[in-house]
């Protein structure tokens, strides 16, 4: 059961945090004395955060969907963060990265849901969770820190920092016939333009990105957190982090999907 001295605690975490984010200053770790202990308390952090930015919930993220991202952050498993309103962006808007540790950009598939899906005991199936699916959508996300050096931060700050969740470029729905494709195998390619490309496939999202989205809402569902309509997840980049910097025009191609952009400004 959580004290009052823990409430304080989490509190004071949340808001060295948010304070961080918001001065776009680097910390090397929160204060041992308010710092989460472990994944629980990671999470509870996060939601303070969110109560910090006084902004509404734009919807959810995934983090470390890949072994290899796993093993260069040191964390046993995928991480749920929480992605704030005024942090999403429509296509082809530039976007700072002033204070961006990170400097990357991933191309993802984005879930959007259409009805409540609520906390209980039994698991929710992949069948079920795609049910409560209302479209797909193209997705860059542009992730960042808190942390100086994020990849030695361990997983309770990690989760505390919402899973790196900084700017969301999100486009809109694609043709509904998506439901016929399989999202495993479905190729993705990437361009930072005039420099250099990449490619992927879904399968770099916890083997399919539907998975993933179940492992997400399951993940809420433990977290007596309710993934509601409107809401938008997104479930992890298809390949490697394109590194980026001030001037660069990246471009996501998922195919028949469509396309997605965006601009890095000073």
């Amino acid at each position: 059961m959580e004290t009052l001295e823990d409430t304080a605690r989490i509190r004071r975490a949340a808001e060295i945090l948010w304070e961080s984010w918001q001065g776009r200053l680097k910390l090397d770790a929160i204060p041992e004395a308010v710092r989460p202990r472990t994944r629980a308390e990671g999470y509870a952090v996060q939601r303070e955060v969110q109560v910090c930015s006084g902004q509404p919930l734009r919807g959810w993220k995934l983090a470390a969907t890949s072994i290899p991202g796993q093993r260069h952050i040191g964390v046993g498993g995928p991480m749920a963060g929480r992605l704030l309103a005024n942090r999403s962006h429509p296509p082809g808007r530039e976007l700072s990265l002033a204070g961006n540790g990170m400097r990357v950009a991933e191309p993802e598939f984005a879930f959007v849901f259409d009805r409540d899906l609520v906390p209980r005991a039994a698991p929710y199936s992949t069948a079920e969770v795609l049910d409560a699916v209302a479209s797909l959508h193209l997705a860059l996300e542009v992730p960042d820190s808190r942390y100086r050096d994020f990849v030695r931060a361990g997983e309770a700050q990690l989760v505390a920092d919402n899973a790196c969740a900084h700017d969301l470029v999100l486009g809109p729905a694609v043709a509904p016939d998506w439901r016929r494709l399989d999202l495993a195998t479905h190729p993705v390619s990437a361009e930072v333009v005039g420099r250099y490309r990449r490619q992927g496939t879904g399968a770099a999202v916890l083997g399919d990105p539907r998975v993933a989205l179940t492992w997400l809402v399951n993940e809420l569902s433990g977290l007596a957190e309710v993934a509601r309509p409107g809401q938008v997840v997104i479930t992890g980049t298809c390949m490697a982090s394109l590194e980026i910097q001030e001037g660069d025009l990246v471009r996501a191609d998922f195919g028949m999907l469509g396309t997605i952009e965006a601009r890095f400004g000073p």
